[in-house]
């Protein structure tokens, strides 16, 4: 579950987008605060991954805040900057602090949700990940940052993220059921996700011929 804290001075927007988070699965509300200082502590005290963010503040502008949590000892949250700022600075600035979205207000559930589907995608995919990434790796998280939805129509970055994995630690090589019942998915889905890469050229196809019947697919990471 992804905890998030939603910062915003107004007590009935702060509201609003504390019940959009709790629309989406795999995300919970940590808390909300309407002062820099109030998020302040409770990232101190609580803490949390991922910080909803509005930039006007009263008592001290977001990015400050953004400058100050660079400060902290530990693993630092993950920050979607949430305002009515358009202006090319505050967004250019929030981007070399590293904000991981920019929503530019108001925005309605769907928006959010795309972005924050795009973060649990992101998470999920680099705790797949080893110690090193690879550059097609580097280029799905990349994607995923950007819009969420870059393994191609009608998958889930999240689940391709699992197959892929599973391919890679598989020695020498995998078969569809095998990846079904590893990683929890339905072999038809876990065909349709070994075709696609295929296709994509990210594994390959060995066939395994038995004494009868068809050959078996087999599949391994390229």
């Amino acid at each position: 579950m992804i905890d998030v804290l939603v910062v915003d001075d107004d007590y009935r927007v702060a509201a609003i987008h504390a019940g959009y988070v709790q629309r989406v699965a795999g995300f919970r509300v940590a808390g909300t605060a309407h002062t820099a200082s109030a998020a302040w502590d409770a990232l101190r005290t609580k803490g949390c991954d991922l910080l909803l963010l509005d930039l006007y503040l009263p008592d001290e502008h977001g990015l400050d805040l953004m400058r100050r949590m660079l400060t902290m000892d530990g693993p630092r949250p993950d920050v979607i900057v949430i305002t009515a700022a358009r202006d090319l600075a505050s967004v250019r600035t929030a981007m070399r602090l590293g904000a991981v979205h920019y929503l530019v207000k108001p925005f309605g559930f769907s928006r959010l949700a795309e972005r924050l589907g795009a973060y649990r995608d992101l998470r999920s995919r680099l705790g797949t990940l080893d110690a090193e990434a690879d550059q097609d790796d580097v280029d799905t998280l990349y994607g995923l940052l950007r819009t969420g939805r870059s393994v191609g129509k009608g998958y889930s970055a999240a689940t391709m993220a699992l197959v892929r994995a599973a391919v890679r630690a598989s020695a020498p090589d995998i078969s569809a059921a095998e990846l079904a019942t590893e990683i929890g998915i339905s072999r038809p889905t876990a065909q349709r996700y070994l075709a696609h890469l295929a296709q994509q050229g990210t594994v390959e196809i060995l066939l395994r011929y038995g004494a009868t019947g068809r050959p078996e697919h087999r599949y391994r990471s390229r």
